[in-house]
C-alpha cells in the first residue's frame, strides 16, 4: 500500500539474525508515495532462490515497468500478528502444540526486534497481547487461551486488521491457525478481501485437517515446499483481556458441536494469495512445528522492493506482477493495491 512518509536521517541498521543473515532497517525517500511489495522466489522443487539482484526483477503496475526505487535481499524487520483459534475444536491437546509451536517461532526463530501481537478468536475475537518485543509478555499471553466457543475467522481477521496496518515495520504479516471452517462470522468474505486489498499486510494461514487427533506428537520435520509460516510455560497471574470493537451485522450462525468442518483450503487461498502469502494445509496437529519453522525461514528469505506510484496512477485498483529474470523461477507477491 502507498505511504506518505517523512524523509529522517538515518543509515541501515545491521543486526545479528538467528538464523545467520543480516537484518537491515529499509530505508524510504520522504514526501512520496511509495508502494512496498514483499516478493518470495523459489525454484520449480521448492527451494528459495535467494542469490537475486536487484537486476533480476521487473516491477509492472497495470502493466507498465516501474524503476524499482528500494531494494533488499537481506531480511527485514517483521511485524507479525498471531491469530490462534480458540474454538471448541481446539482442544486442550491441539492447544497445547499451538501453544508451544508458537512459542518457539516467538522465541528461537524470529529476530529479537521482530514485533508480535496475539488475538485468539472463537465466537468473538480477543485482543491477548498488543504490539510487543518482549517473549515473555507473549507467553504469558499464550497461557491465557482456552478453548470453547465457535469459529468466527473471517471476523478476527477483519478486527486484526487495522492493528497490523500499525505495525512500526514496513514489512507486517498476519499468520492465521485454524482447524476449521468459519462457523459464526458477520463479515463477508467479499467484504474482507476488499479490506484487505487497502492493505499492504501480507496474510498466511496454516489450516489444521480435523481429521487429526487431538493428542498427536510432532513428528521430525520432513522436507516440504516453503511456506509461503510441549513447552512448560512458567505460571502467572490473570490479565486483563483487551476485546475488539464488536463487528454490527446479522447474527452469526450457531455453532453445532465441538468438531469442526474440514478446512476450507479454497476460502482460506482466496483471502491469502492476493496479499502475496499462503495457504497451507496440515495433515495432522504434529505437523504445525515443521510449519512455523518454514514460515520463520520464507520471512527472512524474501525480498523486499519499493516503487514510487506513479503520477498518472488513479484512484482505484492497480494491478501489480512481479517477474523474475531466471529460468524457472516461481514468484508470490502482492496482485496488486487501491489508492484513494
Amino acid at each position: 500500500m502507498r505511504k506518505y512518509l517523512l524523509l529522517t536521517a538515518c543509515a541501515l541498521l545491521l543486526l545479528p539474525d538467528l538464523r545467520g543473515r543480516a537484518q537491515v532497517e529499509v530505508p524510504f525517500r520522504g514526501g512520496v508515495e511509495v508502494v512496498n511489495v514483499t516478493v518470495t522466489v523459489t525454484d520449480p522443487g521448492g527451494e528459495f532462490l535467494g542469490d537475486l539482484t536487484r537486476d533480476d526483477f521487473a516491477v509492472y503496475e497495470d502493466g507498465q515497468p516501474q524503476p524499482l526505487t528500494e531494494f533488499s535481499a537481506e531480511r527485514v524487520p517483521v511485524s507479525l500478528g498471531l491469530l490462534l483459534d480458540a474454538s471448541s475444536s481446539m482442544n486442550m491437546g491441539r492447544m497445547r502444540v499451538a501453544r508451544a509451536a508458537v512459542d518457539r517461532l516467538a522465541t528461537s526463530l524470529l529476530h529479537p526486534d521482530d514485533e508480535l501481537f496475539l488475538v485468539a478468536f472463537s465466537t468473538t475475537a480477543r485482543l491477548l497481547q498488543p504490539w510487543t518485543t518482549d517473549r515473555r509478555q507473549l507467553r504469558q499471553a499464550l497461557e491465557e487461551m482456552d478453548p470453547g466457543g465457535a469459529t468466527a475467522l473471517l471476523d478476527a481477521l477483519a478486527d486484526s486488521l487495522p492493528l497490523a496496518t500499525e505495525g512500526r515495520h514496513a514489512k507486517k504479516v498476519l499468520l492465521l491457525l485454524s482447524d476449521g471452517n468459519d462457523t459464526a462470522s458477520n463479515v463477508p468474505e467479499r467484504v474482507l478481501r476488499e479490506r484487505l486489498r487497502d492493505t499492504d499486510v501480507l496474510v498466511y494461514a496454516l489450516g489444521i485437517d480435523s481429521s487429526s487427533s487431538p493428542g498427536a506428537r510432532l513428528r521430525a520435520p520432513g522436507r516440504r515446499a516453503p511456506f509461503p509460516v510441549p513447552l512448560p510455560f512458567p505460571g502467572g497471574g490473570p490479565r486483563r483481556r483487551l476485546p475488539f470493537p464488536q463487528i454490527t451485522g446479522q447474527q452469526g450462525r450457531p455453532w453445532q458441536g465441538n468438531r469442526a468442518p474440514s478446512v476450507d483450503a479454497d476460502a482460506l487461498r482466496r483471502l491469502t494469495d492476493d496479499t502475496g502469502g499462503r495457504t497451507e494445509i496440515l495433515r495432522d496437529i504434529g505437523e504445525l512445528d515443521a510449519a512455523v519453522s518454514q514460515l520463520a525461514d520464507e520471512l527472512s528469505r524474501q525480498y523486499f522492493l519499493a516503487y514510487e506510484r506513479p503520477a498518472t496512477s488513479g484512484a482505484g485498483w492497480h494491478d501489480i506482477r512481479v517477474e523474475v529474470h531466471r529460468r524457472g523461477a516461481i514468484v508470490r507477491a502482492r496482485r496488486g493495491y487501491r489508492a484513494s
